[in-house]
This record gives C-alpha cells, structure tokens and sequence, in this order.
C-alpha cells in the first residue's frame, strides 16, 4: 500500500488544487464581470433559450482583453470583453458570437467542468506513477518525460471535450434557426482574431485543429440531413 501512497497523494492533491482554483476563478470572476445586455443580441439568446425550454439565458462579460468564452465550474456562461470588442466592430457577428455561447453552454449542459477535475486529478497521478517509474532508470530525463505524457493526455482529453461541446452547440444552433454557418465562419476567424496561427503542433493542442472542427460540423449537417 506504501508502494502506492505517491499517487494517492498525487491524487488527493490534484482535486484539493481543482477546488483551489473553482474558488479562485469564481472571485476573481464575481470581482472582474458584468451583466451582458445588448439589444441586438437579445434576441439570438432568446431564441436559444427557448429552444432550451428556458425563460431566458443569462451571460457575462469578463472584463479582460484576450478573446475567449468561458464556462465557469459553478455553470456560468462568460465572453470576455475582447471578443464583445470585436463584436461591437463588426469583426464578428451575432450569429458567430452566439455559436460561442451555444459551445460554452455545451460545456456546462455535458458536464465537462466535473470531468476536467477528475482529469486534473488524474493527470497529477499519471506524471507521479511515471515519474516514479522512468525515474529509477533515467533520473534527471524521466520526471521531465512523466510531465510530457501528463500533458499529452489532459491535451487529448480537452480536445474531446470541445468537440462534444462544438456538437451541442451546433444542435442548438440549428434547433434556434440559427444554422451552422456561423459556427464555422467563426472557427475560420478565431485562429487570426486570438494571434494562434501555428502556434503549437496538434499533438500538443488543447483545442482541435480549426479544419477538423470544421469537417466534424459539415459531418453532422449530412447526419442531419443539412444542406
């Protein structure tokens, strides 16, 4: 049982910083955030909300400047002001915004926030195991490639979880009258609006390739019998 305690606590540790950083986001968010009211907007979301079966959908904006929407651990829905900022100067549309809340939305509906803990968790017990094990035959290399491998997986898994949420948010785009268009319009803007163009190689990305989550929506419109 000794033999195992290192990854037990590497567990243990894993969800104690898990919750750590809920609490602290959730500040920092409370602190740094306001209500999204926009009239033009309002009306996309409320037809999203009622293909929801919900009286109204309730987003926010974070005040900083990097483009990104978020889904916060207690089921909140964020755009950051930089992509409403780029909303506002007509770089993205409606549409394409809202295809942003739809994917964020999916996140929270498809439990991914639950699901990134336990792989945080387990991410910190996979570097523990094989840093435990490579370190015995390459001392200084082997936790160096443990944390590779760690990082490896939680990427592989994050790119699992956005094409979940890209498939929910292109159900509710289309249940909404919205279509899909806008969702892949937008994945054609993200990578120059974000400054990411080949930044990392796949292997490494937290987020699929713009062209495969494209092909991924294109095969779900001829599921859906789309045109």
């Amino acid at each position: 049982m000794l033999r195992f305690s290192p990854i037990l606590l590497a567990l243990i540790y894993g969800l104690v910083m898990y919750k750590f950083s809920a609490w602290r986001t959730a500040r920092t968010l409370d602190r740094q955030s306001v209500t999204l009211m926009d009239p033009a907007l309002s009306p996309l979301l409320q037809r999203m909300a009622k293909a929801l079966d919900l009286p109204k959908l309730s987003v926010q904006i974070y005040e900083i400047d990097p483009i990104n929407g978020l889904a916060a651990p207690d089921g909140r829905i964020f755009i950051t002001r930089g992509f409403y900022n780029k909303y506002k100067a007509d770089d993205v549309s409606g549409e394409e915004l809202a295809s942003v809340i739809a994917h964020e939305l999916g996140h929270v509906a498809l439990g991914h926030a639950r699901r990134r803990m336990i792989d945080f968790s387990g991410q910190n017990a996979v570097r523990a195991a094989l840093g435990m094990v490579l370190g015995r035959f390459i001392p200084w290399i082997g936790p160096w490639i443990a944390g590779l491998v760690a990082n490896l997986l939680m990427a592989r898994l994050s790119r699992g979880d956005e094409y979940e949420a890209d498939e929910y948010a292109a159900a509710l785009m289309v249940k909404s009258g919205l279509g899909t268009e806008a969702q892949k319009t937008l994945f054609l803007k993200l990578e120059e609006l974000t400054g990411q163009i080949g930044s990392l190689p796949a292997w490494l990305m937290s987020h699929p390739k713009t062209s495969d989550r494209i092909t991924a929506i294109e095969a779900l419109e001829k599921k859906w019998g789309i045109d």
